[in-house]
């Protein structure tokens, strides 16, 4: 399906994880009918990867592999993928031969993280960790099924997955997708490719990513992931992260770049550091970068994620590119007025959210909301007493963004409890789901209503 953000649109942001069965079963294809029967036009979901164990989409065991978790076994009965026939058996040869580049170190990696009981990588005994060659080909015959059943499950993930898509691409709804600028450290992307990143000779990193002191940390934010080194990766025209980009184009229409900043310059950490302060802005080669990308993949819609601080050589790049960039109404209200997240001033290559997966839903954001906030807020919507959250639903809807995405929850009108994400904690985030009896005949044609009302539902697929 090939998609432009440039029509004025309307679509819902909903994990796969947050789907009734959390998978891509029956609920992911009555979602889909829902969002054609609402006039949304857009499903975006966050990174489809495979998690540690704390369940973080952005921190993954690798920047291909899909999350085993959402294939839908029914599904995989009722298509006959859990039968090597001669037809599954030719269709697995062709995705393991498409998809080698990665998926070869993957399954490998996988396998030797099971025998070494989940520890990182750079904790194994030095021949697994350094990758030699003599001893990976000897682990390849000796497990030779193990290996080759994780491709099979790679293979069933990307077959369902791209059966949904192209569901959903029929019905008129585009798949959004989502991926970290960074990649975990303990990840096969880091083992299989340790000089492409900024490791010292024992393959410990030596600065780690992360964001300064600001107003909302007085430490900052330590990630802890490896930072690129960049100088390698120009030398053969950025190959890794074009391979990245080759598998994001064929499981999404468009994708959001999470911390884009990070690719004009990004905030290095000494690993030995326990926070975030003493750091430094280290150049990226963020204009060649997308170069490539664009030349490689001139019909892929790049969306950045531009929140936070961004200086004025950010916006550059973004506006080189042309790149739409998030407007978020959480962040709009309480300040002056030249606050860029102000319905007034967001322009029309941008996508606008109420809250994304890291803010509180709206309800819960505005019961908390402090007075002198809430009464500009109220000022904006002309009424002292709002029907929150779908005041702000109808406020995002109505701007001139292109793009306008609303949160599962705020349709749903549920509070705090239904909380994605908190960043800087690590307990009760990525677990919420909702229940179809959740979606009320009413709030179902309430959405339906404002979709219609702002103009979003009558553009062309």
């Amino acid at each position: 399906m090939k998609f432009s953000n440039q029509n004025r649109q309307a679509g819902v942001l909903l994990h796969i994880s947050s789907l009734p069965s959390g998978n891509f079963g029956q609920d992911a294809y009555r979602f889909v009918d829902f969002l054609h029967e609402v006039g949304a036009k857009v499903w975006q979901t966050l990174p489809l990867n495979m998690t540690h164990a704390d369940g973080s989409p952005y921190q993954c065991l690798s920047a291909h592999a899909g999350n085993p978790m959402f294939i839908c076994q029914q599904q995989l009965a009722a298509e006959n993928l859990l039968n090597l026939n001669d037809e599954n058996r030719s269709k697995f040869k062709n995705f393991c031969r498409k998809n080698a580049s990665w998926l070869n170190d993957f399954a490998l990696f996988l396998v030797l993280r099971k025998q070494f009981n989940c520890t990182s990588w750079n904790t194994w005994p030095k021949p697994y960790k350094l990758l030699d060659s003599k001893v990976l080909a000897l682990l390849k015959k000796q497990y030779k099924d193990e290996v080759e059943a994780i491709k099979f499950t790679q293979f069933q993930f990307f077959s369902q997955w791209a059966a949904l898509k192209k569901y959903a691409n029929k019905k008129g709804v585009a798949m959004f997708g989502d991926i970290p600028i960074f990649v975990a450290f303990d990840s096969a992307d880091v083992w299989a490719n340790p000089q492409l990143f900024k490791l010292d000779k024992r393959c410990n990193m030596k600065v780690v990513a992360g964001v300064p002191p600001d107003y909302f940390s007085q430490t900052g934010q330590r990630w802890g992931n490896p930072h690129y080194n960049w100088r390698t990766m120009k030398a053969d025209g950025y190959q890794w992260w074009l391979a990245r980009m080759a598998t994001q184009s064929r499981l999404f229409d468009m994708v959001r770049i999470d911390h884009f900043r990070g690719l004009q310059a990004a905030w290095e950490i000494p690993a030995r550091e326990d926070t975030a302060i003493n750091g430094k802005w280290v150049r990226a080669p963020g204009a060649a970068l997308l170069q490539a990308i664009k030349t490689r993949f001139p019909s892929m819609c790049l969306v950045a994620e531009d929140l936070g601080i961004i200086t004025p050589q950010v916006n550059a790049l973004r506006a080189k590119f042309k790149l739409p960039g998030m407007k978020i109404l959480h962040f709009a209200f309480g300040g002056g007025d030249d606050n860029y997240y102000l319905p007034a001033n967001i322009e029309a290559n941008s996508v606008v959210y109420t809250g994304t997966h890291d803010n509180d839903t709206t309800l819960g954001w505005y019961n908390a909301l402090e007075t002198h906030a809430k009464a500009h807020l109220h000022l904006v919507l002309g009424s002292d007493m709002p029907d929150m959250p779908a005041a702000l639903v109808r406020l995002a809807l109505h701007t001139k963004a292109n793009l306008s995405m609303i949160p599962m929850q705020d349709i749903l009108q549920l509070d705090e409890k239904a909380r994605m994400n908190t960043p800087g904690t690590l307990e009760n985030n990525w677990v919420w789901r909702f229940a179809w009896q959740q979606l009320t005949p009413q709030l179902k044609a309430l959405f339906a209503q404002a979709v219609q009302q702002s103009g979003r539902a009558t553009c062309a697929n």
